[in-house]
């Protein structure tokens, strides 16, 4: 009796197991589970990863190109210089993944959420970016030329030495408590942007061309000279 009651307490004590665990050996396709595996310095464009689990998936170096990742969950996912050139990934979470130096270059990912991401000098040109959600992001020296924006959220993002200045809206943008030191703004219709304080357009890069909200005034230092701009 006292036995079973050990065996009986040592299971109860026993960790949970998932009932199904990630498959990392299966090849690429909707709903997988990739989650902890390593797919790092792979070959994989055009892959069908609509809706898969991908928690903390190692893709760095990784070619993840024209992929489909619609509502794939990628959180602490690792996609350091990863390329997701022109992928499809609308409403996918990206939340605290690890993309320094990554190609997000021409990727739809509109209603993505980049919250606590850390994206330094990635690259979103011809993004379509439109209501995503890069509260707390890391995005110093991001490129978003020709991005689309519209409705972002950069909500406490350290946007520093980040090109905005091709970026195109049809909506506000949301800049409270944003870190925007030496920020390409110049050309911006900003008129409209939520959360903005002058503190920020202070250390920001404008020109004569940028339109601000109401009660916010260019600085003296605008332009900013070409160094402090490209370094």
């Amino acid at each position: 009796m006292l036995a079973a009651f050990a065996l009986v307490g040592a299971a109860a004590l026993a960790p949970l197991r998932p009932a199904m665990a990630a498959d990392c050996g299966a090849t690429a396709a909707p709903g997988l589970d990739w989650s902890d595996c390593s797919k790092r310095n792979i070959m994989i464009p055009g892959s069908e990863l609509e809706g898969a689990k991908l928690y903390s998936t190692d893709f760095a170096v990784t070619d993840l190109s024209n992929s489909n990742l619609k509502s794939a969950d990628l959180e602490k996912a690792t996609l350091v210089r990863a390329s997701l050139a022109g992928a499809r990934a609308d409403k996918a979470n990206f939340s605290k993944v690890e993309a320094y130096r990554s190609n997000f270059a021409g990727i739809s990912a509109e209603g993505a959420n980049f919250a606590n991401a850390e994206l330094q000098r990635a690259n979103f040109g011809d993004a379509k970016l439109t209501g995503a959600n890069f509260e707390k992001a890391e995005l110093g020296r991001a490129d978003f030329d020709k991005a689309v924006l519209t409705g972002v959220r950069f909500s406490l993002a350290n946007l520093s030495r980040a090109d905005l200045s091709q970026a195109t809206f049809g909506g506000p943008l949301v800049f409270d408590h944003a870190f925007m030191y030496l920020t390409r703004i110049e050309g911006l219709d900003l008129s409209a942007a939520q959360g903005l304080e002058q503190a920020q357009i202070d250390l920001a890069c404008g020109d004569a061309n940028t339109k601000l909200p109401a009660g916010l005034k260019a600085p003296a230092g605008w332009p900013c000279p070409p160094d402090d701009r490209d370094n």
